[in-house]
């Protein structure tokens, strides 16, 4: 069974929690606060402003640049406030706040339950289309999705592919919406390939996954669906971009600035693929998703359809509250995810999951001295040298982070995950990462051209 060829680790995957938990529709909410910045890129200008009357799927912030996204009311009523308002880090960025008033939506959009197949546009409107609804990847890299569809000039596209590995613990919206909208994605997947014009389309799905397995095979032979489902072997971080296109292509893409589509390959979420269907046969833009709340302790684990800018503790109350005594609660799942100060925060865009653990999961262990075991090192799907990066940071030797490819780290936690001496090696790597990707840009800025 295909997977990616290095590195990888096998962490629980805690997902009987929630995966066989249907897909239910959140209450809408009274107040919701939406970022502007929800997006890699530029954060988007707001279009609004207090006192503001908005219906459900309205423009509310536009794309500042090539990359940046739209954003769209996901209620209709009143802008309240547009300011500066903490994040689930306890950051505070800039947001929209709005008071709801009813459900009135855009007329534009259609919101019967019929399926559309047929899509008579060509390349250009789709990518249009999908530019204009603000569809970003759902997986949690949140890169927008018309810039990837926007092939460069001496480049090729050969094949999609669709991610529903879904390979991070705890989480199982990405399963839930493969098993409950398969045509619909299948549909999505149908209009991708006619945006790059390609006719290899796969769809890689880790075999923890049978059922979505078995569906979608299912409805593709009897729809007469043009493309691959491909089981691959469980395996952490398969979700990757990278390890993905390396799993089922062979292809290995090239460090940066290699990007995909220098091997010839397009990767798109499973919920994006849906957010395609809806926003190209349906005029909807993004302004909900499938939010999994869960953890071992959580009374009502649940799969949620969310409008953006609910606040994550609505989730948690849905599912039951928290547990008592020493709890974290996590934006995502435990290898990739980011601890919450602030669960009043909104679900936005990349927001797949909220995972909560209890008890002694909620606490790091007591680190102590490197014992050289190298453990990291095997691990790293992206043949770095992790014990030596992380200390490279918090020494602040920046220099010598970029000649060690620190920007090719995907923070995916493998190192954390498998060193015994419980050293907080993927902190010190983010920090590192940041700050050089950061003296990348000024370094470019410093020397582009002056107009």
């Amino acid at each position: 069974m295909k997977t990616f060829p290095i590195g990888g680790v096998h962490p629980s995957d805690n997902k009987k929690w929630s995966c066989n938990k249907p897909i239910e529709v959140l209450e809408l909410p009274d107040i919701v606060n939406i970022p502007l910045a929800q997006h890699i890129g530029a954060p988007a200008t707001a279009k609004v402003a207090k006192g503001d009357k908005v219906l459900t799927g309205q423009l509310i912030a536009e794309a500042t640049g090539f990359m940046s996204a739209n954003i769209h009311s996901p209620i209709s009523g009143t802008v309240t406030a547009v300011d500066m308002q903490p994040n689930g880090q306890g950051l505070r960025q800039m947001m929209i706040t709005i008071k709801r008033e009813g459900d009135e939506w855009m007329p534009e959009i259609d919101r019967t339950a019929e399926i559309k197949r047929q899509c008579n546009l060509d390349s250009a409107a789709i990518i249009a289309k999908i530019k204009d609804a603000g569809i970003v990847g759902m997986g949690g890299a949140t890169f927008p999705t018309h810039v990837k569809l926007s092939i460069p000039a001496g480049c090729n596209a050969e094949y999609l592919i669709i991610n529903g590995v879904e390979c991070e613990p705890y989480l199982t919206s990405d399963h839930r919406t493969m098993l409950e909208r398969g045509e619909e994605l299948l549909i999505g997947v149908e209009i991708l390939k006619k945006a790059l014009n390609v006719d290899k389309a796969v769809i890689g799905v880790e075999n923890n996954k049978p059922d979505a397995i078995a569906s979608l095979r299912k409805i593709a032979k009897e729809k007469n669906f043009a493309v691959t489902i491909e089981p691959l072997k469980v395996q952490y971080p398969q979700g990757g971009e990278k390890q993905l296109i390396a799993a089922i292509t062979g292809r290995e893409v090239p460090p940066p600035p290699g990007l995909p589509i220098h091997v010839g390959a397009v990767v798109c979420n499973a919920s994006t693929t849906v957010a395609v269907y809806e926003a190209v046969q349906k005029n909807k833009p993004l302004i909900e998703r499938v939010v999994t709340i869960t953890g071992k302790e959580m009374k009502e684990p649940r799969n949620l359809l969310t409008r953006m800018g609910t606040p994550i503790s609505t989730l948690v109350e849905m599912a039951g509250g928290l547990p008592e005594g020493d709890v974290k609660v996590v934006n995502g799942g435990p290898m990739m995810g980011r601890a919450m100060v602030n669960i009043d925060s909104p679900v936005t865009k990349g927001c797949s999951g909220v995972s909560v653990y209890s008890g002694k999961e909620a606490h790091r262990v007591e680190p102590s001295a490197c014992i050289k075991c190298a453990k990291c090192v095997a691990a790293c799907p992206m043949a770095l040298e992790p014990y030596l990066i992380s200390k490279l940071a918090k020494k602040q030797m920046w220099e010598r982070l970029e000649e060690e490819h620190i920007t090719d780290c995907i923070e995916c936690g493998c190192c954390q995950f498998t060193c015994p001496a419980g050293i907080a090696l993927l902190d010190y790597v983010r920090l590192g990462k940041q700050t050089v990707m950061g003296i990348i840009r000024a370094r470019a800025a410093a020397n582009a051209p002056k107009k």
